[in-house]
């Protein structure tokens, strides 16, 4: 748990950057005073941490707690890895199936079902912009974008942008995804 928090927190040195630099007690208490989405974070790493060892009561506090403190709505003991950014924790909503490391929420997303009991799976790096919807049971590859207020219900592929309601790919990183694996998006 704490591993997976120091990761949260590296996110926090400079802002929406990946830093790899060990962080000091004193630095990480600086950061814990700075930032209202990596308190957040820390609440959030300890509820899981409860919740995977079967304590009982703490982890449905901590995500009550999380809603009303923070109006950060996220599933206590999900399958999130390190790094988690979340600029703006009010309301957003968090209900992935997976979410991978080094990932960047902005504000006001949601990530959860549609509408059958699936949920999706987020990539390594993966950016949502703010507003943006992710539903269903679908992939979103890794290092993908999603623009602001994109609405998400088809599989994306790794290194794809996408924008739009219904969002559709308009670029795609060459080197990193095939032609054949964006043929149910349309190019803009």
């Amino acid at each position: 748990m704490f591993d997976l928090f120091l990761q949260d927190a590296r996110r926090w040195v400079t802002p929406g950057q990946v830093s790899t630099a060990p962080l000091s007690l004193r630095q990480l208490l600086a950061l814990l005073f700075r930032h209202l989405p990596l308190r957040a974070m820390l609440w959030f790493r300890f509820g899981s941490w409860c919740k995977q060892r079967g304590i009982p009561f703490l982890p449905g506090y901590v995500q009550r707690r999380l809603y009303r403190r923070y109006g950060l709505e996220i599933v206590v003991g999900a399958d999130i890895g390190g790094g988690l950014y979340i600029a703006h924790p009010v309301g957003t909503v968090i209900s992935p199936q997976r979410i991978g490391r080094n990932c960047t929420i902005v504000a006001a997303v949601t990530i959860g079902m549609r509408n059958e009991w699936e949920f999706p799976v987020i990539g390594d790096e993966v950016f949502i912009g703010a507003g943006a919807r992710v539903l269903g049971g679908i992939t979103i590859g890794d290092r993908a974008r999603i623009g602001a207020n994109a609405v998400v219900t088809r599989d994306v592929p790794a290194g794809a942008t996408v924008v739009g309601i219904p969002a559709r790919v308009v670029k795609v990183a060459e080197t990193e995804v095939k032609a054949s694996e964006v043929a149910s998006f349309k190019l803009s």
